[in-house]
């Protein structure tokens, strides 16, 4: 095993914002509306959880700031977590991020790729004889399976696209990104200018059933927004590859995130303002529909459901290459200490983990026939903020361990701010497994292997090693 190649440091901070935004805008700008609706039953109320949900995760996003500032280097919180916990839970939350938070991630968007993709050109059914068979009644790896094999077709090709540079997968999710901003601002001024629209309904706070909002209907609609938003801490992945980290991956992180808010608030009202609320209501019991193209029909008819379609397909291919590319970085900083499967940690003629992208396609590929996008999307929000409240506990930690620490940058609000985000990862986390216990019992499964992975790998480890080395582990 080679471990003396390095990783080159070639992204600047327009790449880091880039990865920043690429690895948030995804599925949910085009889709979440319409479940938020069914929750709130307002279309004022839609708009206070987005900006609840934003400002939530701004919260976490300065919070994660401060300790990526301070502590950058590849693989994120797994190095963050090193130095703030301890080396098993480190450990805990890479294995959690391979068996199921990005991996889970790179599946779910690659599944709506395909289901646009399929919208466009239908494709014949493939195994139908096979749609029913199951693995303990819960997985169906053979139902819809023409659109789970080109979900898992487009992982094996972005990966293939990634193994060839780091650059090379920036410059794709810079170009795709452009892409997707002219889109959806095409979408803001098209539709706001259109007759359809009227922007004052996208404030109204009144329900449609005439019933008040709960509290609990309010949570419930920030979790879908808080999927649209999940991504932005992957930036941290790429620490080894970002110049001058202690200071870009916090610039990243802050602009990438006030960015993302600014398009969400701005096209969401814009959706509010061209489909009524019943209407939303509406397109979410369908199922088989998505809010943007039925906004975009109706002020540019078929032609315009045909070019959101085509907004979709970009996008959520843009999001599934940045989270292919963050991704694997970590796998590659356990293996290089042993806690991976040793060939993870070595890198090909460009500087890549090939090896570590190989692993992740893979298990990426198994999630996509394991089930369905909201599955998959459940499991990830249940595990992800298990580690954002981690993380941002590590705000407080590292002020007590590291006091004197040159910090390029200082969370905003200390300490309520950061107080407030762990307070909310720990309600969130209670909170899902009462009302989704099904996807929270397995996402725990999945991440709670990580136990005697870790003692496995540890053991593997003293064995490969010198006695000096047995001795400073002991």
């Amino acid at each position: 095993m080679d471990n003396t190649k390095q990783l080159h440091r070639t992204l600047g901070l327009k790449l880091v914002v880039v990865v920043v935004i690429g690895n948030i805008i995804g599925s949910g700008v085009y889709k979440k509306v319409a479940p938020m609706a069914a929750e709130l039953h307002s279309p004022g109320w839609v708009l206070i959880c987005w900006i609840l949900g934003g400002i939530i995760t701004l919260f976490g996003a300065l919070s994660n700031a401060e300790v990526a500032g301070l502590l950058a280097d590849t693989g994120g919180e797994y190095a963050y977590y090193k130095r703030i916990y301890n080396r098993f839970f480190a450990f805990i939350y890479g294995w959690s991020l391979f068996s199921v938070i990005q991996t889970a991630g790179i599946s779910s968007l690659a599944y709506v790729f395909a289901q646009s993709l399929h919208s466009l050109a239908a494709v014949p059914p493939l195994l139908p004889e096979l749609a029913d068979v199951s693995i303990a009644g819960i997985f169906y790896p053979f139902a819809d399976f023409n659109v789970k094999l080109t979900a898992i077709l487009l992982i094996i090709f972005l990966t293939w696209i990634n193994s060839r540079g780091v650059k090379a997968g920036a410059g794709l999710s810079t170009a795709i990104l452009v892409l997707v901003f002219i889109g959806i601002g095409l979408i803001i001024l098209f539709g706001l200018g259109s007759g359809n629209a009227d922007l004052s309904r996208s404030f109204d706070l009144q329900t449609s059933n005439n019933q008040p909002v709960s509290f609990s209907a309010v949570f419930a609609a920030m979790l879908s927004a808080f999927w649209a938003y999940q991504g932005w801490a992957s930036v941290g992945f790429v620490g080894g590859e970002i110049k001058d980290p202690h200071v870009n991956i916090p610039r990243g992180i802050t602009i990438g995130v006030f960015t993302v808010i600014t398009i969400y608030l701005l096209v969401n009202a814009t959706y509010l303002a061209l489909l009524p609320i019943q209407e939303l209501e509406g397109i979410f019991k369908a199922g088989n529909q998505i809010a943007a193209i039925e906004a975009v029909k109706s002020f540019w008819g078929s032609g315009g459901g045909f070019f959101i379609s085509i907004l979709i397909l970009v996008t959520t291919l843009g999001c599934t290459n940045a989270t292919i590319l963050a991704s694997c970085r970590t796998y590659f900083a356990m293996a290089r200490e042993g806690l991976f499967f040793r060939k993870a940690a070595n890198l090909n003629q460009a500087q890549v983990p090939a090896n570590s992208l190989l692993f992740q396609c893979v298990w990426a590929c198994v999630l996509v026939l394991s089930g369905t996008f909201d599955q998959l999307t459940d499991m990830i929000i249940f595990a992800v903020f298990i580690y954002y409240g981690a993380t941002t506990l590590g705000v407080f930690i590292l002020r007590r361990k590291m006091p004197d620490a040159p910090r390029p940058y200082k969370a905003w609000g200390y300490p309520v701010v950061p107080a407030i985000m762990v307070i909310f990862c720990v309600a969130l986390f209670f909170n899902t497994i009462i009302v989704r216990p099904r996807e929270a019992g397995i996402g725990m499964i999945l991440m709670l292997t990580g136990i005697p992975m870790y003692w496995w790998f540890m053991k593997k480890n003293i064995l490969n090693q010198e006695p000096a080395e047995i001795e400073k582990h002991a």
